[in-house]
């Protein structure tokens, strides 16, 4: 049963939400709009309720994540909500020793580079991350007809920082055991697929109308490394997925070269950064598709006309797409105006109004 549907099989109240109707293709009443880590810390509101808490910390308190989730949507009025979590939290809940540093990110104690660091990697279970339950059943009833996206990391950045035990620009070692044991290097994308699966799952059940794969680092691939080694990683979440009816959306920073495959993926929306204009994305995702994106985030930092102008540039590319989920093409930078933001979005909604 689709989370979009109440059991009786009835439109619950998202699923006639120009997002939801955006993902499926079908016509809107405008354009909707949302922004990937609009819930973060651009608000003043949200750096006030982490005061003292740590990241990890904050995203296993249903009372915090579903505060942080709702900031945004109250004070930008966008027309979905992405869940508050982070791509490591599934790696967290099944006892891999990380933790996110201030400044730095995700760091792991013990990189996997041998067989045996696998068994680091069990499976995940519904009790191992009951508070996202929680978190997605308070939520829901506080959303109401506002849709909400739940989210994961894509095997591909998550098996990256396991390799490499944190952030890198050049992902040597996970490039080095791709190539160099590309047995191990499928059988840890395998396990992380599906991991990352059943933390997709977990949010579906419990009332997200959305998921979105995020694979941050992917754009670090030749399009045949991606086919060959990525791919069939991230199709087999998808594909998880799948009977629930919920729209998937898959997103990467770089993947210019890549929109056709991570379409071929099976996403029923492909998120695009701001580096490839949309209609050049969708005649590189070909149909079939909704597209997501894609102003640069940086625009945001100049002026309100200056702002207006690369919008406009944005929807007058979108003009022709099946589906249109207006988004910036990569993560609010955390020194945004919030009050830029909030101007956007009644900016697009008034200037797409049918």
């Amino acid at each position: 049963m689709s989370a979009n549907d109440s059991p009786k099989g009835q439109p619950s109240q998202t699923y006639d939400s120009a997002f939801l109707k955006a993902c499926r293709r079908e016509p809107v009443p405008h354009t909707p709009v949302w922004f990937m880590r609009q819930a973060g810390r651009s608000l003043p509101e949200y750096r006030k309720v982490r005061e003292g808490t740590a990241m990890l910390e904050s995203c296993m308190r249903p009372d915090l994540v579903t505060e942080i989730t709702m900031q945004p949507v109250r004070r930008h009025n966008v027309d979905a909500a992405i869940f508050f979590s982070d791509i490591v939290v599934p790696l967290k809940a099944i006892g891999v020793d990380l933790d996110i540093k201030p400044g730095v990110g995700p760091v792991v104690a013990q990189p996997i580079r041998r067989r045996e660091d696998l068994a680091q990697l069990r499976d995940l279970t519904p009790e191992d991350v009951s508070y996202v339950t929680e978190a997605i059943g308070m939520l829901t009833s506080e959303l109401g007809s506002t849709p909400l996206i739940g989210f994961a990391g894509a095997p591909f950045t998550l098996a990256s920082y396991l390799v490499e035990g944190g952030p890198s620009k050049n992902h040597e070692h996970t490039k080095a055991l791709m190539y160099g044991d590309p047995q191990l290097w499928a059988d840890l994308l395998d396990r992380l697929a599906e991991i990352t699966s059943a933390f997709l799952k977990v949010q579906i059940e419990a009332g997200a109308s959305a998921v979105q794969l995020f694979d941050s680092w992917v754009g670090a691939l030749a399009p045949a490394d991606y086919r060959r080694s990525v791919m069939p990683a991230s199709a087999k979440v998808l594909q998880s997925v799948a009977s629930y009816g919920v729209p998937r959306i898959h997103f990467g920073v770089g993947t210019g070269e890549l929109l056709g495959l991570m379409g071929e993926a099976g996403a029923d929306v492909v998120g695009v950064d701001y580096r490839v204009a949309l209609d050049e994305a969708a005649r590189r995702v070909g149909p079939g598709k909704a597209l997501q994106g894609n102003l640069d985030p940086a625009v945001l930092f100049s002026t309100t006309e200056a702002v207006e102008a690369k919008t406009d540039e944005v929807l007058a590319a979108a003009a022709g797409l099946e589906g249109h989920v207006f988004n910036l093409g990569h993560g609010v930078l955390p020194t945004t105006d919030p009050e830029a933001l909030t101007r956007l979005v009644d900016y697009v909604h008034t200037k797409t109004q049918r």
